[in-house]
């Protein structure tokens, strides 16, 4: 099959370029052990791996990125396994303006990905967040176990093979910082209906005064309307192909089945109506527990959204940030939010484990998401971070959030508008 062919490629091209190079200089390997949980897997015990040149601080040749991990109760598939491995390419580098080709081959949680992709960087001087990076790739992937997910009916098991191109742009100011990331794919498939995909996130953060900082994002998501559900768009979360790049959101179980169903839980990205999530958390529950069949469901091919946050001192912030060594990583932030979101088109959704007859009509789920409705929540929020940026100044770290939705736009059930609502969130809205 052309996966487990980009598979052989990858660990030739990988290992056999190791073998060659490691006797002109030393390489080094950091292992560090780790474990997880979902429910199919149980606790997931295993490794990972980081390896490079010694002394090239992850600007040199041969960088791998690798983890391999068991599962406890032993389902069908109990070994799971993620691999990076990247070269520079010298024709297109240069110092802090890398340009390098990149394998990676993933399969863990019941989906898999293999990827081939160009990078390249651009860098003003010495300023790590100051920078243009693009990069184009070929994928192969699939979902082939239903399982793992929570929310089986927003996928559709089998492979996508993937064309597609990013860019990052990233400014540092004197008061302020901008960030945007274009993403666009087209599914390339033969014998299949081919559909193309679209993301544009925009982020800003101003520093108005001491403590007092602006942070705006737009976003805008585009399908065309027959691709699959996977790559559409909720109106609270990312569109559910993304959940696989999240350890909260990746497998059922690893957050508590109750707490999501209840809509206790936001994962960021997307519209992030995250004063929603309690009615989409119903809404998937409504499904998932009905009989295999059909509906209609506001999974979107079309979303535009703003999210707007404005943060206030807080003195816990500020005795964190003075303590010795740790203060310079770790973030208490205190806000007031506001989101604002449109999305258009409906999806008709199909249980992927039973075969439907589509002889009538799929009833349609009623919810305050009606297609090309203006939606928007305000409130409260307090977000704990400790965040250790990578080498090239990105965020890498752990974001939890607690957010008070205290108004909604629109309601159900004649609920008030005015309401004591509460979410907990895993990952930041504003990523740097």
């Amino acid at each position: 099959m052309a996966h487990r062919a980009l598979i052989a490629i990858i660990f030739f091209v990988g290992f056999g370029s190791f073998s060659t190079n490691i006797e002109a200089q030393p390489y080094e390997f950091a292992i560090y052990p780790d474990a997880w949980f979902n429910s199919t897997d149980g606790v997931r015990l295993g490794a990972r791996f980081l390896g490079e040149m010694q002394g090239t601080f992850k600007d040199g040749p041969h960088r791998v990125d690798a983890g391999i991990w068991l599962a406890t109760k032993l389902p069908e598939k109990p070994v799971s396994y993620y691999l990076s491995y990247t070269n520079p390419i010298p024709a297109i580098s240069s110092y802090m303006n890398e340009g390098s080709v990149q394998l990676i081959s993933s399969v863990r949680t019941g989906y898999s990905v293999h990827k081939l992709q160009i990078n390249k960087r651009w860098q003003r001087g010495f300023q790590e967040l100051d920078y243009i990076e693009a990069s184009m790739f070929t994928s192969r992937q699939g979902h082939f176990d239903a399982e793992y997910q929570p929310y089986r009916y927003l996928w559709q098991q089998g492979w996508r093979t993937m064309i597609g191109a990013n860019i990052r742009i990233s400014e540092k100011f004197d008061r302020s910082q901008f960030f945007g990331d274009i993403t666009v794919q087209r599914n390339v498939d033969n014998n299949t209906i081919n559909y193309s995909t679209a993301t544009i996130t925009l982020n800003y953060v101003i520093n108005y005064s001491g403590d007092y900082k602006i942070r705006l994002r737009n976003f805008l998501g585009f399908t065309s309307d027959l691709a699959t559900p996977e790559f559409k768009f909720l109106s609270t979360n990312g569109a559910p192909v993304e959940w696989q790049w999240n350890a909260f959101s990746r497998a059922s179980g690893t957050v508590p089945t109750t707490w999501l169903n209840d809509g206790f839980i936001h994962i960021e990205g997307g519209a992030n109506l995250r004063g929603y999530q309690a009615y989409m958390s119903e809404l998937l529950a409504t499904i998932e527990n009905s009989p295999g069949g059909q509906f209609e469901f506001p999974l979107h091919h079309q979303s535009i959204a703003l999210n707007a946050e404005i943060d206030f001192p807080n003195p816990l912030h500020n005795k964190l940030t003075n303590i010795k060594y740790l203060g310079d990583l770790i973030e208490f932030r205190t806000y007031t939010f506001i989101d604002v979101s449109r999305g258009k088109g409906t999806t008709v959704l199909s249980d992927p484990n039973v075969e439907v007859f589509p002889a009538v009509v799929p009833p349609k789920v009623e919810s305050v998401f009606e297609s090309e409705q203006w939606l928007a929540d305000a409130g409260l929020g307090f977000q704990f971070s400790i965040n250790i940026p990578d080498y090239l100044g990105k965020d890498r770290g752990i974001f939890v959030r607690y957010d008070l939705p205290l108004w909604l736009s629109s309601t159900m059930n004649n609920e008030s508008n005015f309401k004591f609502r509460n979410v907990i969130g895993f990952g930041a809205i504003f990523n740097f």
